[in-house]
């Protein structure tokens, strides 16, 4: 409970009992759930001023402890109402603006060590139990201030997939970043890829490519057709070709066009 050594140190002088202990655990639970203390009482005092610190006389009554805190946004005051009974402490809250109730009720021993009053380090146990008891107990049903809830949407923008816009473009590849895996060009199912990749990061559309066209045909010469032959890079690697004419002799096999049908000399067909 990081922050209560300080302020029980500076309380001790007003500490006498365990439920003065108590309070002060109790007090610098609700300041964690930013809330701050205007006084005690019931009634408001002259000039007061929100505070970390208990406020003089706030150990004056042991039977009931009254104080009153706001929170840090100004948008909730509270009306706390510790009452003594026997060995317990019933904590009875109100919000002043909702008119909410909220209690808890403490037994003092679960959580105080009476014979170490003057030692802090042995004085409380049970601490996390006793913040879940005022958490769940007092600042749930009351709800927390706005200045904390504020915190948890900013979280949440750091999140993108929890605000995911399927029209946004979505970023370039940064760079150093593995590129996705497009099927091959050289697959015949990769015809037409192109024309479905709205960002033209892949080769090959409905035109079909005749030097690219999923057949190895080495031997291929991009000058047929013409007298002479291309300059060298004048058809960069990759690009997409249409030769000027029908193919060279450079090619591979006969055509496919220069054979003659199966059994053309056969009478009976």
């Amino acid at each position: 409970m990081a922050g209560l050594e300080p302020l029980y140190a500076w309380a001790r002088a007003a500490v006498s009992r365990p439920q003065d202990a108590l309070i002060c655990g109790v007090h610098w639970e609700l300041v964690r759930h930013g809330y701050r203390c205007l006084g005690a009482g019931d009634q408001p005092g002259p000039d007061e001023k929100k505070s970390e610190l208990l406020p003089a006389g706030w150990e004056a009554n042991k039977e009931v402890y009254t104080l009153r805190y706001k929170s840090a946004d100004d948008a909730r005051e509270l009306l706390l109402k510790a009452i003594m009974v026997e060995d317990s402490m019933i904590l009875n809250v109100m919000d002043r603006s909702s008119q909410k109730v909220a209690d808890v009720t403490l037994a003092v021993a679960d959580y105080i060590n009476p014979e170490h009053l003057d030692d802090f380090h042995k004085l409380y146990k049970n601490t996390e139990e006793l913040r879940t008891r005022i958490a769940s107990g007092i600042i749930a049903p009351l709800g927390a201030p706005a200045e904390k809830a504020k915190k948890e949407p900013e979280a949440e923008k750091k999140d993108p997939e929890l605000h995911y816009d399927p029209l946004r473009v979505p970023p370039r590849q940064p760079a150093g970043t593995r590129a996705p895996s497009w099927p091959s060009p050289s697959s015949p199912f990769a015809v037409g890829g192109a024309d479905l990749d709205p960002f033209g990061g892949r080769s090959g559309g409905m035109i079909v490519d005749p030097l690219r066209s999923g057949i190895p045909q080495p031997g291929i010469d991009p000058s047929s057709g013409i007298p002479g032959r291309l300059p060298p890079g004048a058809v960069p690697p990759g690009a997409r070709f249409d030769p000027f004419g029908p193919l060279g002799a450079g090619r591979s096999g006969p055509d496919p066009d220069h054979l003659p049908p199966p059994g053309y000399d056969d009478m009976f067909m």
